[in-house]
Parts: structure tokens; sequence; C-alpha cells
């Protein structure tokens, strides 16, 4: 369930701090990323189509986000487990952090209440960060299309 008291946060808030495990077998900590752009993206759901489309776009812009010194994270409740089939199925060559119990996307706003064919459920709802090297929110992306959001994302870092 959502927790009413988080309020999501707004752009130029300090982001949230997060210490999560990556597919990679890596810890993650937004702390050890500070003086790089992070774009930190929530998604529903490994290997379904909006996150499949989603996750490729990132990976097709790879080298353009590291051009930029931007490091892309992908977060969902899946395990690492999960993670690893995905990331191995679509060459995925960022990290698939495992925020299994939700607090990270709960912290962040990403988690609530959904109304999928008129019934109300609680997920991931899609959404991007984009933090700065100083660690504030320099641009949130809610309820995110998947399609051509990589580029849309990547055409916002200056």
């Amino acid at each position: 369930m959502s927790n009413p008291k988080i309020q999501p946060v707004n752009e130029g808030d300090s982001a949230p701090k997060f210490s999560l495990k990556s597919h990679r077998g890596e810890k993650i900590q937004l702390s050890d990323l500070r003086g790089k752009y992070v774009v930190l993206y929530f998604y529903p759901k490994d290997d379904t189509p909006g996150c499949t489309i989603e996750a490729k776009g990132f990976r097709d812009f790879s080298s353009e986000f590291e051009k930029k010194n931007v490091v892309v994270l992908g977060v969902s409740p899946d395990s690492l487990d999960s993670h690893c089939s995905f990331a191995d199925k679509y060459n995925l060559r960022f990290h698939l952090l495992a925020d299994e119990g939700h607090k990270i996307a709960e912290k962040y706003g990403a988690w609530g209440e959904k109304n999928m064919y008129g019934k109300i459920t609680y997920g991931i709802i899609r959404s991007t960060f984009l933090i700065g090297p100083d660690g504030k929110i320099i641009k949130i992306w809610r309820k995110v299309k998947p399609e051509g959001h990589a580029q849309e994302v990547l055409e916002s870092i200056p």
C-alpha cells in the first residue's frame, strides 16, 4: 500500500538517498555518484512490453549518456535474478536495481495507486528523475510513455 504521509519529490529538491543492490552484484549508493548526472528511472516489471521498449531505449543511447557523464539506473520491485535475466536477454549495459520492498520508489513518489481497467491496484508509476552532479533533482518525468523517452531524457541533459 502507498503511504499517504510520503510526499513526492519535486524539481530542485535534494534527491532522496538510496543504497540498492544491482543485478551485477554491486551495491549502488546515490552518494557515491556525486559529480555525475544520474538518470534514475522506475519501471513496473522486467521483460514486459513497455518496460522492454524503455530499457532498450536507454541501452541504445548508452554511449551518448556516457559522453555526458551520466549514470543510468533502472529500478523496479523485481528480484535480482529477474533483473539478471532481463539485462542478459536485451544486452542492457546499465545497472538494474532491486527495490523489492518499493521503499525507494515510495521516497520518490513512483509508487502509488493505479487504475487498471477499473480495478484499483498499487504499483510502480513509470517515472524518471534526472539528478544533477550536486545531488539535486533537475527534472522529473511522471507517467512516462516508454516510446522515445530515453532520447527525451538525453536531450534534457546540459
